[in-house]
């Protein structure tokens, strides 16, 4: 007889079908969670910025050189200031990645052409790496990523009819010119066989011409933002050149002709003109202050020219009644007595010139002989009806010897006590600013000296101060 305790497990369809539930749990537990990683088994976190992310989904693996090293654990959206938005992804990585060198570059590539995408790893060589929690700049998610759909959309319907002709018309142009093609190769054949120096040329490394293809690379980037500008440029040279095409032949034929000997003139003439440039400078840099002056009296200019266009439209009726006095002037300067008499009056004004230099600035300085004349007018100033008579006055002679009322044995200095008037002041021949004279006006502005005996001309500088006869033109 056997006892209770001792029986098999396998005997209780209960713990079976229990076990079995237990078991198929885990493996659906297992089997949900698997794209997220397995529980209880450490991982490496990283996240990635990268320009996009489209039809990538959580989940998605995360590769290293082809092998599934993670998966995909949160795609998140990033909107920067400049109103752009990119995606933040965040991967659970396999530590046997860690650390991530900080130079790998992650790109997210199609998996298939169904849309499947996965993000792939390039790792780099650097001895510092990616710290668990860190982010890897947006920077290094390189190369550019391309969609499936843009590739596709360069066969675009230009593009496909462009094909269509390009195959229509290759196809016709080496239809029936398969002999015409072997000779083309066989030409060929010295062509390579000089091309080998060249090629070992643009081989050596002192031509440098990986340098030449990266700054032919950079002026490109430098010139695609101008390059609708560009595009506009030849347009407008298209213009221009169909506008000259007009007049090529033969203006501008002959220009071109024309053109080294002008050359060669202007070689030789230039440094003759460098002198007549020099002084045309300093001519236009001393007119500067008369043109800034100009603009203070252009429109007094404007107004004589509108005013002097008027009158220059009676100038013709003018000249015409003009004509008689010219011809007349004519027969006038032809007599020869008006030679003789010219020559007369030249001598004349030779003769009488230190005589008006002399006398000119008694006028122009002292106005004497305006004073002179103005003097003579007011002399007969009273009268009746019969006439005027000349206006006068008793002057008593002073007392003492030698004065002016008798003959006199010597100038008239003083001689009586107590007489301040009898002193002799004469002054026949006083300083009127001509040649050899001081600049003053003597006669009207000599001082009389009381108590003393003066002759001739009053020393000091009187100054040219004289009475006025110029009369206000508004009485």
């Amino acid at each position: 007889m056997r006892r209770r305790g001792s029986a098999s497990i396998a005997a209780n369809p209960v713990l079976i079908g229990a076990a079995t539930t237990l078991v198929v749990i885990v493996a659906v537990f297992l089997a949900y969670n698997a794209n997220n990683g397995l529980p209880f088994v450490p991982s490496y976190s990283l996240k990635a910025d990268v320009p996009s992310a489209a039809q990538l989904v959580k989940g998605n693996e995360v590769r290293v050189g082809g092998t599934r090293v993670g998966v995909v654990d949160k795609i998140t959206p990033v909107r920067h200031r400049d109103g752009s938005v990119t995606a933040q992804l965040s991967m659970k990585l396999e530590t046997t990645v860690k650390p991530l060198p900080v130079d790998s570059t992650i790109i997210v590539r199609p998996r298939s052409a169904l849309g499947l995408k996965y993000v792939e790893i390039t790792k780099g060589s650097s001895s510092k790496g990616w710290e668990d929690g860190s982010t890897i700049p947006l920077r290094q998610a390189t190369p550019r990523q391309v969609e499936i759909d843009e590739v596709l959309n360069t066969f675009d319907d230009k593009t496909r009819l462009a094909s269509r002709v390009n195959l229509t018309e290759f196809g016709n142009a080496f239809a029936g010119r398969g002999q015409d093609l072997n000779r083309a190769i066989e030409a060929l054949n010295p062509l390579l066989t000089d091309l080998v120096p060249v090629m070992r040329n643009l081989s050596d490394p002192r031509t440098k011409l990986p340098q030449l293809f990266r700054a032919l690379e950079q002026t490109a980037s430098q010139v695609a933002p101008v390059a609708e500008t560009q595009a506009a440029l030849f347009d407008n040279l298209d213009t221009t050149f169909r506008a000259l095409s007009n007049v090529a032949r033969p203006f501008i034929q002959e220009a071109i002709v024309n053109g080294p000997p002008a050359l060669d003139e202007a070689t030789r003439a230039f440094p003759q003109q460098r002198p007549f440039l020099r002084n045309s400078e300093l001519f236009f840099h001393e007119l500067r202050p008369g043109v800034r002056a100009l603009r203070s009296a252009a429109p007094d200019l404007a107004d004589a020219f509108e005013i002097g266009t008027r009158t220059l439209r009676r100038t013709p009726a003018m000249n015409r009644e003009l004509k008689p006095t010219f011809e007349a002037l004519q027969r006038f300067a032809e007599d020869p007595l008006v030679s003789l008499g010219v020559r007369d009056l030249t001598n004349t004004a030779q003769l009488l010139n230190p005589t008006v230099a002399f006398v000119t600035p008694a006028q122009t300085i002292c106005n004497y002989a305006t004073l002179f004349f103005r003097n003579v007018g007011s002399l007969l100033s009273e009268g009746d009806s019969n006439g005027t008579g000349q206006r006068f006055i008793v002057v008593a002679a002073p007392v003492g010897p030698n004065n002016e009322g008798g003959p006199s044995s010597a100038p008239a200095n003083g001689g009586v006590p107590g007489a301040r008037d009898n002193y002799l002041h004469s002054n026949p021949y006083p300083n009127t600013a001509g040649p050899g004279q001081p600049k003053e006006c003597e006669a009207s502005n000599e001082s009389y000296d009381i108590g003393k005996t003066t002759i001739g001309n009053d020393p000091g500088d009187n100054g040219t101060a004289h009475d006025v006869t110029k009369r206000n033109l508004n009485e």
